[in-house]
């Protein structure tokens, strides 16, 4: 009979690839690492990796096993937790796929209060593009995923976390600091910072560009940054201007370095969505974290946070109850088609 705790090991060098990495995160020493996964081998009586000195790869038999050990090892992962949980404590380990640089300010903000009162769940909050996470949501790696699009893999089920708008940031020193805004014509005459292809900040701005005429082509792009963060300082340090959310600029912004500058006619807003996949059973801990996010004052803190860029008092908030106000509804689900 297979052990859970070989394919444990198994799914940590697959995602590893390497077995130092995956013994340092299990606690183990190398050769452990390498003896569990001889001894899984032997029991399939297949080779689950291709070994080629340090470089490590899974073979096809492998990748075969990967989606069928991750499934047995989450599932006893649940029934320990299903079990703690019968005693009255919310246990568990939470982890939370997110693919944009405002859910990375807003998350562990939310991670830090929900633990308070949840104090034996262990959380991860995992940074990745848009498309990786919602892979790994889709087949249970996290439990939950914050993105900036409407999901499209089947079986989810999603709602409005909140709006991140993305706004102009100029250095300090820039011609246009000084006004309060510009057109999207003089747009074109300016060294511009880009976000990668794959970003959902790109995305809007492109079809903000695109009513007025204006693409990509028409800039003069000076450089192209995978993080937002990387791109606010790139502003301040006066290669150029650039679009970014409201959150990430406000740092510079507070200490004088940039300015936000108004477009006419472009306002720039994503929705966030928080989702979850109906494919894998919910753990308690996910369940809770749900309920938690989605409770009526959350969306006064999340409105005010969006509006402002600044993380607001989540205690006031919490105790500031509006009259007739209610939780947000579900905005949707994908199934799968019978």
């Amino acid at each position: 009979m297979l052990d859970v705790y070989e394919l444990n090991v198994f799914l940590t060098a697959a995602e590893t690839e390497n077995f130092s990495e995956a013994a340092r995160q299990l606690n183990l020493t190398q050769p452990a690492v390498s003896m569990q996964i001889r001894a899984l081998e032997r029991k399939l009586d297949v080779q689950l990796f291709h070994r080629s000195g340090r470089s490590l790869t899974l073979s096809e038999r492998g990748k075969a096993l990967l989606p069928l050990a991750r499934d047995v090892v989450n599932r006893a992962i649940r029934i320990e937790e299903e079990i703690e949980s019968l005693k009255g404590e919310v246990v568990g380990h939470l982890k939370i796929g997110c693919s944009t640089a405002t859910g990375k300010y807003i998350l562990p903000h939310l991670a830090a209060r929900f633990r308070r009162r949840h104090p034996a769940v262990q959380m991860s909050i995992i940074n990745h593009s848009r498309d990786i996470v919602l892979s790994e949501m889709c087949d249970g790696t996290v439990q939950l995923a914050v993105v900036s699009s409407t999901p499209v893999c089947k079986d989810i089920t999603y709602r409005q976390f909140f709006t991140d708008y993305l706004v102009l940031i100029v250095p300090a020193d820039h011609a246009w600091a000084k006004r309060e805004m510009i057109s999207p014509e003089e747009l074109q005459g300016t060294d511009f910072i880009l976000r990668d292809q794959e970003s959902g900040t790109r995305d809007e701005m492109e079809s903000a560009l695109r009513e007025f005429g204006l693409g990509i082509e028409d800039l003069n792009v000076v450089m192209e940054l995978g993080n937002s963060e990387a791109i606010s300082m790139a502003v301040e340090e006066g290669i150029g201007v650039a679009f970014v959310s409201r959150a990430v600029a406000r740092r510079g912004i507070e200490l004088g370095r940039i300015k936000e500058v108004k477009v006419a006619g472009i306002s720039l807003r994503r929705e966030i969505y928080i989702v979850y996949s109906n494919r894998h059973p919910a753990t308690r801990a996910q369940s809770e974290f749900w309920n938690f996010v989605t409770q009526p004052p959350m969306e006064q803190f999340m409105e005010e946070f969006s509006r402002t860029g600044i993380l607001p008092s989540f205690e006031s908030a919490l105790s500031n109850q509006v009259n007739g106000l209610q939780p947000q509804q579900v905005l949707g689900s994908i199934a799968e088609p019978a």
